[in-house]
């Protein structure tokens, strides 16, 4: 059961195939063997092996990958990007803590914080801005977390991480990233100083649309206090569904960069189409936080988002989609798209999605690794029904 590959330097493409594997050593299969064992024999106090301890050799092969693969030193990995970020901020906040969190973040993790905080004493604060200085105004005395997402869900506005950790480190805050969106391949928050990495793996770690998973990647010292509340929460993912994470992730640089590439295209066409008010894409020159993506992102991602001008009806637009799936998740290779209004941030309310740029014209688009001139086409003769 010995791994392979698990800190060695190699390149992002090899790792991805590589990293975190399973030897097989009885039948020298070429890929990662699956133990589905619930019990284990008994190896002393130190570490028994168990499901919900996220120690099964499953576990800790798919744990070493995705910590290689975002320069952390090692990793745990949960049954949903829910479980993860909730395990993460529950394991470093008690009552009478306060956390900073930025204003655009996915519709659950809002949801979250404003149900469930409030019955554990834990303060927070949602800011509207997106430099270090707006994070700066908010820091209390009981201030333990900053908690960011860039791009943002689906508004794709970039943050500082740089400035963002140079703050908190200045006043002993851990820093908290959703690096969903981003993905390990186009980003590496850690590099900037970044305490804690999240990951929804049900997204483009997991990439077929077929797995519900998360992931936290940090210091070993992080993890282990993570791990505390972890285990108690009991958000393990199963074995199986670890080994076919592990199997997904082996194309994860491959997808992402086809991803990229048709985001990129599709964002500068609609940019130029009348029926467009606006393009949200870190990609585009005209974005305001361009030079910024350029300077801390690899790639710029396979997420846009676009509001239609008034006059196309946004539901019979997606709708009107052949080939493009309207489709409440994203990240996986196919393309699709989505209202924020009906789905993602459904949960929040009118007030605090005009706060984050939301308006009912708004549709968020995740590029799949399809043709992008079939995408384009499917676009314009969704938007020919209506005009």
């Amino acid at each position: 059961m010995d791994r392979k590959l698990t800190k060695k330097k190699t390149n992002l493409k090899t790792q991805c195939v590589h990293a975190g594997e399973l030897i097989d050593k009885v039948n020298g299969g070429s890929i990662s063997p699956l133990y589905m064992a619930t019990s284990y024999k008994f190896n002393g106090v130190k570490e028994n092996q168990y499901p919900r301890y996220f120690n099964t050799p499953n576990q800790k092969a798919l744990a070493d990958k995705i910590a290689t693969l975002e320069n952390g030193e090692t990793a745990i990995i949960f049954s949903s990007g829910m479980a993860a970020i909730s395990t993460s901020l529950l394991s470093n906040l008690k009552s009478g803590d306060h956390v900073i969190l930025q204003n655009d973040l996915y519709g659950g993790t809002r949801n979250f914080i404003k149900k469930e905080f409030p019955k554990f004493g834990i303060e927070f604060s949602f800011i509207s801005g997106n430099s270090s200085k707006d994070f700066e105004i908010e820091i209390r005395k009981n201030t333990k977390v900053i908690y960011i997402e860039t791009p943002s869900n689906p508004t794709l506005k970039i943050i500082d991480l740089e400035s963002i950790n140079d703050l908190a480190k200045s006043s002993n805050i851990i820093t908290i990233i959703d690096n969903t969106f981003a993905s390990p391949v186009n980003q590496n928050p850690i590099e900037f100083g970044i305490d804690i990495v999240i990951h929804s793996a049900t997204k483009y770690l997991g990439g077929h649309s077929d797995i519900s998973a998360g992931a936290i990647v940090s210091s070993e010292a992080m993890i282990r206090n993570i791990f505390t509340c972890a285990k108690n929460f009991g958000g393990n993912l199963s074995d199986y569904t670890v080994w076919l994470l592990e199997r997904s992730m082996k194309t994860l640089y491959l997808r992402v960069k086809e991803q990229n590439n048709n985001a990129l295209k599709i964002a500068n066409f609609l940019e130029n189409e009348m029926w467009i008010d606006k393009v949200y894409y870190p990609g585009l020159a005209s974005h305001p936080n361009h030079e910024l993506a350029k300077k801390q992102m690899k790639g710029f991602g396979g997420m846009l988002s676009f509001d239609l001008s008034p006059k196309i009806d946004c539901k019979k637009f997606l709708l009107g989609l052949e080939l493009i799936k309207p489709t409440m998740s994203l990240a996986g290779i196919e393309t699709t798209a989505l209202s924020p209004k009906l789905t993602s941030h459904s949960l929040l309310t009118n007030k605090e999605r005009f706060e984050q740029g939301i308006n009912d014209q708004m549709v968020r688009l995740s590029a799949g690794i399809e043709d992008y001139e079939d995408l384009k086409d499917d676009i314009i003769q969704s938007i020919k029904k209506q005009t």
